[in-house]
């Protein structure tokens, strides 16, 4: 039969599945518009069918049905209509058109109770039966001849969701789990009876209902005790991470918690030794712990005599709000043992609680292992462990088909190891990793001191590591290693320590109203997080760049997918393992290395990311925008290129300038988003200036980044290093004075001479362009032509950074007010702090890093008015 199916939901989408496998043909899908750039899931099953799908926001207008829609559905030569769950007003020309009419699913037991709440009004009403009726649509309001009627008893603590869970969906939902299934209609299946009625099987002749369960990795491997499960497509595997099962296409889900038939509740991967692992013998000080607590239960149940060690929490009678008090009571006693709430429902008597407690103590909770397949090299008298794979929901894994690619140590341009290049499934896979652990896991719940704790934690093992880490930043970015080890190391240990702090800090305000008189209104606001962020940072300081963002993304509570610089993958690798070291639950950290046009592209593109924060060039920022807008409206901000303008005037310390001014070019090998990418000096000290410059430029020693004695080491890439040259040979032919250097250094690896250039005009290619790169532009201006010098030194469509050198301090505030840019550095240089924000005018882009003003780039506010 020609079938056309009308409506939405999961509950249609199986509809619509159970048409087609009894030989259906269904020549149309007519269901409700994306919202928020996402698909209906009936649509999602029908357009991947290739059945055509419409998506009319409404069928009629004014009571009137609308020609051209009828139309179409027309057009499609229906036979019948199934409307399986429909929240749109379908006209009567649509109802009455097939030769069979419409069939219509109703959630109650008609006549019983009509219209959308009929449910609700089943137990309203105090009904004892419940159930659904599939009808003959007429022109009345759940009205026509009735085809059948299925029933159920209504119990007395029934709600909404777990009648509609336990029966109506779709025919009386059983909750026994089909086998023949793919490992994600198998995970959907369980979570979507998580928990109440619970999706169970039989294993072992006993029932069990599974809880918890995520989606595995397409490639990740699992090892651990079979377990046959009858039915399946083959046996599961009990893991340390948990229950391992296998959908008929070969890909696995984990699930995370078991329970019995007598109410028990198990670790999934403690099924084959519940209740066989050998007690820890208690040592004095457990032993009075345990006292203790046992005085907490007492004074918890207090209808039980005496709490003996087989004593049962919730048999005694314990309640969901005494399990919340119960865990509290163990932190005031024990600060390091920080118990979930499941901890307690998984172990419910005393001794099996105590046991539990006294291993938390011990830091002997049987937590997942984190498999790692380091690669290791022995250099900088150290053996550092770099993770090469992607980084997905908790685990190290391949890319989609295995792909790789080699990352190069710019020191002597030889590849230090393979890594994962990420796929579009990759990211989409993360994704939905950072939106099940936003919505749906630990993190979303986790009130904010708690989550500042795992930063704090994550920050500790950084600083553990900070040797390590400056070492994998300096043979993959090239930068060096004092250098690394101070900055790109020591700022992004302070930036998580600070924004640590935040985390119980994000605060709304009460407003006052117009008050709507008799009653009176109460307005507040609540920060929010967004939910799943995407992170584009860029080469020139790798770790550094990951921390500025996505300390501020995770202290507001978000969770992130970040792709780094494909040329420098190596530390946000580093940092990944370190994230799942200090216990930041699985998916809220994801880390994608790869291609800006495949990764980068589908970041901007995904319509379950609301926010992408992007640190690169310009002409990339004003296309990830466009993207951005074009998808689903994302929430973007941007620091981007660089021209900034730093004005030394006669009246300056000279020694100070000369300095800061080598500083403001040369640090970090010119590889630096506020670098000075112009000095305008004063033309009676400008000679003196120049001559005390490239006598200091002679003194650098540049070298292998990791000798301590180096102070210029290799550019990042050959690509940047080519540019680099072309750039100096542009401002030679245009007529600028090359002073010293603007050649490559005849060694191995991407070496660059560091470079000044004077008798620089203003429109000169290098006085227009970002060099990105050790190159000096220095141009005079006549001394009292203040207002002339503002004017050149802002005539740029680039506003991240500027800086003046004067004595004066009124001439220091007046130009500092007129220079037009994000920051201004006042006789000092890259001074940059964790607590000052950082960010650009104009083409520079927009929102802020650091400080305060980053954690508004991730939150959102919601206005909440009551009136009383």
């Amino acid at each position: 039969m020609k079938i056309a199916v009308i409506g939405q939901s999961l509950f249609g989408q199986e509809v619509y599945k159970e048409l087609r496998k009894d030989g259906h043909t269904i020549v149309g899908v007519f269901t409700i518009p994306d919202k928020d750039g996402k698909a209906d899931p009936l649509a999602t099953e029908a357009e991947k069918d290739g059945v055509a799908v419409f998506k009319f926001p409404r069928w009629r207008v004014k009571g009137q049905a609308i020609p051209e829609v009828v139309a179409q559905y027309k057009a499609t030569g229906a036979e019948l209509n199934v409307l399986p769950f429909c929240s749109q007003f379908i006209p009567m020309e649509v109802i009455d058109h097939p030769k069979h009419g419409s069939i219509i699913y109703h959630p109650s037991l008609l006549p019983r109770h009509r219209g959308a709440s009929a449910i609700n009004w089943t137990l309203i009403h105090g009904d004892k039966k419940g159930g659904f009726t599939v009808f003959w649509a007429d022109d009345g309001l759940d009205t026509g001849p009735i085809l059948l009627q299925r029933e159920c008893d209504v119990e007395p603590n029934d709600t909404v969701n777990t009648i509609y869970k336990r029966f109506l969906f779709p025919e009386g939902v059983k909750g026994t789990i089909d086998w023949n299934q793919t490992a994600e209609g198998l995970h959907n299946w369980i979570r979507g009876n998580d928990k109440v009625p619970g999706a169970w099987a039989e294993v072992d002749g006993q029932k069990v209902t599974f809880y918890g369960s995520s989606l595995m990795n397409k490639g990740s491997t699992a090892k651990g005790q079979a377990l046959e499960i009858p039915g399946a497509s083959q046996p599961g595997l009990v893991t340390k991470a948990g229950l391992v099962l296998f959908g008929n296409d070969g890909n696995a889900l984990l699930v995370k918690n078991l329970q019995f038939e007598d109410g028990k509740m198990i670790a999934a991967a403690q099924y084959f030794s519940s209740g066989s692992s050998a007690a820890v013998e208690l040592t004095e000080e457990e032993k009075s712990f345990a006292e203790k607590m046992r005085a907490v239960w007492q004074s918890i149940l207090t209808n039980v005599s005496h709490i003996e060690d087989s004593t049962d929490f919730f048999k005694s009678g314990a309640a969901s709000m005494d399990v919340v008090r119960l865990v509290e009571e163990v932190k005031l006693r024990a600060s390091s043992c920080q118990l979930q709430n499941e901890d307690i429902y998984m172990n419910t008597t005393f001794q099996e609680f105590i046991q539990k407690c006294v291993r938390k103590l011990r830091g002997e909770d049987d937590e997942e292992e984190l498999v790692v397949d380091y690669v290791e090299k022995n250099t900088n008298n150290m053996t550092i462990q770099m993770p090469h794979q992607l980084f997905i929901n908790g685990e190290f894994v391949d890319a989609e088909g295995g792909k790789t690619y080699k990352t190069i140590n710019p020191s002597d341009g030889t590849a230090i190891c393979d890594v994962s290049l990420a796929q579009i499934s990759d990211v989409d896979r993360a994704v939905a990793a950072a939106k099940e652990a936003f919505e749906e896991g630990e993190w979303g719940k986790m009130n904010p001191r708690d989550r500042g704790r795992l930063i704090y934690k994550l920050a500790d093992l950084m600083e553990q590591h900070q040797e390590e880490l400056a070492t994998i930043e300096s043979i993959d970015s090239g930068a060096v290693y004092t250098l690394a080890l101070k900055t790109h190391v020591g700022m992004s240990i302070q930036t998580f320590r600070y924004f640590a702090g935040w985390c119980d800090k994000i605060q709304g305000s009460t407003i006052p109203i117009n008050q709507a008189r008799p009653n009176r209104n109460l307005t507040f606001t609540k920060k929010e997080p967004i939910g799943v962020c995407a992170i584009v940072i860029p080469w020139n300081y790798p770790l550094m760049m990951l921390a500025w963002k996505t300390a501020a993304c995770l202290a507001a509570g978000n969770t992130v997918v970040l792709k780094p610089a494909q040329v420098t993958p190596l530390t946000a690798l580093k940092f990944a393992e370190l994230a799942a070291r200090a216990g930041l639950p699985k998916g809220v950290v994801n880390i994608l290395p790869g291609s800006g046009a495949l990764v980068g592209q589908r970041l901007s593109d995904h319509p379950d990311v609301r926010k992408l924060g992007f640190t690169g060039s310009t002409e990339i920022g004003k296309h990830i925008m466009k993207s951005c807008a074009v998808s689903n409206v994302k929430k973007v901000s941007l620091e981007l290129g660089g021209k900034s303008p730093l004005i030394i005037f006669s009246d300056c310390d000279m020694d100070k300038a000369v300095r800061m001014g080598m500083s403001s070019v040369f640090f970090n090998k010119g590889e630096n988003c506020i670098a000075a990418g112009r000095l305008f000096v004063e033309d009676t000290i400008h000679d003196q200036f120049v001559k005390r410059v490239v006598e200091e430029v002679k003194k650098m020693k540049t070298g292998d980044p990791l000798d301590r004695a180096t102070d210029h080491g290799p550019q990042n890439h050959k690509a940047h290093l080519d540019k680099l040259v072309e750039y100096c040979q542009t401002g030679v032919k245009e007529g600028a004075t090359l002073i010293c250097g603007g050649k490559q250094i005849q060694r191995p690896g991407f070496f660059f001479e560091p470079t000044v250039f004077t008798d620089v005009q203003d429109h000169m290619y290098i006085a227009i362009e970002e060099s990105f790169g050790p190159v000096m532009i220095i141009s005079k201006f006549k001394g009292g032509e203040v207002d002339d010098v503002l004017r050149r030194a802002n005539a740029t469509e680039y506003g991240l950074a500027s800086g003046v050198f004067t004595r004066d301090i009124s001439k220091a505030l007046y130009v500092s007010e007129r220079l037009n840019a994000g920051t201004v550095f006042v006789n000092t240089y890259n001074k940059t702090d964790v607590a000052s924000p950082f960010g650009g005018f104009k083409q520079s882009g927009f929102g802020k890093d650091l400080g305060q003003e980053a954690l508004n780039e991730y939150l959102k506010t919601k206005a909440v008015t009551i009136e009383y």
